[in-house]
């Protein structure tokens, strides 16, 4: 339980697509965000952060519920939250708070979230992507490589919208509400198209950009699931050096803007005088892969798409901490809980992060972390542990990576082989096996996807369900699946 007494306020701010390394206080050297910055300074940052899944729904699902995807039937942008499991809205809501919520939460609307929801979007709900519904054999979608670019726009991002809506809250409303209260913002930046305002894509000179790190060994030896990442995305040619640029800056630039929103909310905190009763919480739902290991977009174990940041300031919290234990987005389920003064369900997947921050109260964190990955472009299921400097990827009846972060940050050299670190393979897979059957789970996901399939197609001719594949596949692949699917099915 807390420790710090009334039960504090929540402002909880989930970007989308927002990868650890690109911001100023995580020392990019050219990506440009003053607020985060400014919350790193007034509240603790836990730098090695992961997400439950690299892709949005599943994500946000493992983030919204404190268990992982796969426990809540969420596997892909096509599969979603099954509501077998609260949320920690609902949770809350149940023991006293008014929640309220603006954005994208991409779950179920079937069920009761806990929110007051204005302008909410359940995207993945009412549209599966049918893309994650062909892994076995992969498919391509047609429409990813010609996204590898950027350029600037004159409006802003509806995220300006957004975020309005939280500080008419903040401003207005919040006084009307009996007993303490949450603000979830879900925005959609920096998720692509790589497209930035223009005052913030010009901030980022196209001659002055930091390009990925791709080497021609690595790239040659790369593992056979992210060769098949690779290919269902259309990236295995390399994309040439100008649109790299360009894409990057976009992205720099989408960064840039979103700090300026979570700037907004802050501020309107401070001048509405609730920071001192207030947990403030940023963080994203994934990364974004940004060309490194030759990858762009998410749908991967890589630390470009797994690792995220978060960033909590508030009562208590201490100043300009930075907590480097791996901890994931199942955590930060039980920690509102905890402040709540909520007891931490039996069957949580996370632990609380306050004693990490306070150094009071039981510390039941196990100091590692775990993703999956289910979604499109993966011919398998992923699973990732990572505990101290070793990052544990194994992946359903193909070969496992091992990498030690600290001496290879790029994840270049795989360990898993290496006679020394043969302790280490131990006590990661033994980690990985005590949380899930990875051979269920993955067989799981592929029904979970394969029923989709079958309502998409329930009363559909060959041509008609080809044209609901087409726009994504392109005419040939949706008629070659469409006419191989109605011969399987018979």
């Amino acid at each position: 339980m807390s420790t710090s007494g009334s039960r504090p306020n929540f402002v909880y701010i989930c970007s989308d697509q927002h990868s650890f390394r690109y911001t100023g206080y995580a020392a990019h050297p050219l990506v440009k965000t003053p607020n985060m910055d400014r919350l790193a300074k007034r509240g603790t940052v836990f730098s090695d952060t992961y997400c439950g899944s690299p892709v949005c729904t599943p994500g946000r699902a493992c983030l919204m519920t404190g268990m992982y995807p796969s426990d809540v039937g969420s596997y892909c942008n096509s599969v979603v939250y099954d509501g077998s499991h609260p949320t920690w809205g609902k949770r809350l809501k149940d023991s006293g708070y008014v929640n309220h919520a603006a954005g994208k939460f991409d779950l179920n609307p079937e069920f009761d979230l806990g929110f007051i929801e204005k302008d909410v979007s359940n995207g993945h709900y009412s549209g599966p992507d049918i893309t994650s519904l062909f892994r076995s054999p992969l498919c391509f979608r047609i429409s990813e490589r010609p996204g590898v670019d950027g350029s600037p726009r004159d409006g802003r991002h509806r995220d300006n919208a957004r975020t309005q809506n939280a500080l008419d809250f903040i401003k207005n409303d919040r006084t009307g509400t009996d007993g303490p209260w949450t603000y979830y913002l879900g925005l959609s930046q920096p998720h692509p198209k790589f497209v930035a305002l223009k005052q913030y894509y010009d901030m980022y000179p196209l001659d002055e950009i930091d390009l990925p790190d791709v080497r021609q060994d690595d790239l040659e030896n790369l593992h056979l699931v992210f060769q098949g990442v690779r290919a269902q995305k259309r990236l295995a040619t390399p994309i040439p050096e100008d649109r790299v640029r360009r894409a990057r800056a976009g992205y720099y630039g989408m960064i840039t803007e979103l700090d300026e929103y979570v700037g907004q909310v802050y501020d309107a905190l401070d001048e509405a005088g609730e920071l001192d009763n207030t947990v403030f919480i940023y963080t994203s739902d994934h990364g974004e892969s940004l060309g490194e290991h030759g990858l762009w977009y998410k749908n991967n174990i890589y630390e470009n798409a797994a690792h995220v940041p978060l960033v909590m300031t508030g009562p208590g919290i201490p100043e300009g901490k930075v907590i480097d234990t791996p901890v994931a987005h199942v955590d930060l389920a039980a920690t509102l809980l905890d402040y709540a003064g909520v007891d931490r369900p039996a069957d949580f997947r996370g632990h609380s992060l306050i004693p990490m921050m306070t150094g009071e109260g039981q510390d039941f964190h196990p100091a590692w972390s775990y993703t999956e990955s289910h979604s499109e472009s993966n011919c398998t299921g992923s699973f990732l542990i990572r505990k101290g400097a070793w990052k544990y990827m194994h992946f359903t009846w193909y070969d496992d990576l091992l990498f030690n972060l600290d001496e290879d940050p790029g994840e270049f050299v795989n360990r898993i082989d290496d006679p020394d670190a043969q302790p280490i393979v131990v006590e990661l897979k033994a980690i990985l096996n005590s949380q899930v059957d990875t051979e269920q789970v993955t067989r799981d996901a592929f029904v979970a996807q394969a029923k989709i399939r079958d309502r998409l197609a329930e009363g559909k001719s060959v041509q008609e369900f080809a044209g609901l594949l087409e726009r994504r596949l392109g005419q040939g692949q949706a008629m070659a699946l469409a006419t191989e699917y109605y011969r399987v099915k018979g």
